[in-house]
């Protein structure tokens, strides 16, 4: 079994919408495949979509790399793809996720900063800006360091809002059904 990684950037073909849930719909029905599909083939990896472009890094079995770098290269959603790295590795680096998506956040907007972009365009990144790229996706993918983005003010403007109420939230809705599935654990035994 020989293990790859790739990483290439492209262009939306698709005019970006309104966030839904701070994913935008065209991303977010991507997002939904992938994760569905790369589980099984044994596919991880990350996903950056930003200023209507692409940031993917996959890691797998070449075979599966390779299978999946032709669909998306026929995908009408893609245009402009541009390889950035293929090479083989001796283990995986994204062990738990089948793909880990990374959405607009302070995090990409530092990086943006100390490199003067003004602009996320990541078929124009050196190989050192790619690896960056790939160290935050991964980095997020630990430590949830994630800023959600909505809608507000005119003209599709958008704010940064944080996605620790969203997490309190849900920890809190799981602790709930615990409780209520150890409350009917007891009542049945």
């Amino acid at each position: 079994m020989s293990l790859i990684r790739l990483a290439y950037a492209s262009e939306a073909t698709f005019a970006a919408k309104a966030l839904e849930k701070g994913v935008e719909p065209h991303v977010a029905r991507i997002l939904m495949a992938s994760r569905r599909n790369n589980g099984k083939a044994g596919l991880v990896g990350g996903l950056y979509y930003g200023d209507n472009r692409f940031f993917q890094y996959l890691e797998g079995e070449e075979s599966a790399v390779q299978a999946l770098y032709q669909r998306i290269q026929s995908d009408s959603r893609h245009r402009n793809i541009r390889t950035l790295i293929e090479e083989p590795i001796a283990n995986r680096s994204f062990s738990n996720w089948s793909m880990k998506y990374v959405p607009v956040s302070t995090d990409v907007q530092a990086f943006l900063s100390r490199h003067d972009l003004t602009e996320f365009n990541p078929a124009a990144f050196d190989s050192q800006q790619c690896e960056e790229m790939i160290e935050l996706i991964r980095r997020s993918s630990v430590d949830q360091k994630l800023v959600h983005f909505e809608e507000k003010g005119g003209e599709g403007a958008v704010q940064p809002t944080s996605g620790a109420s969203g997490m309190k939230v849900g920890l809190m809705t799981v602790a709930a059904c615990l409780v209520l599935a150890l409350a009917a654990g007891i009542a049945l035994y």
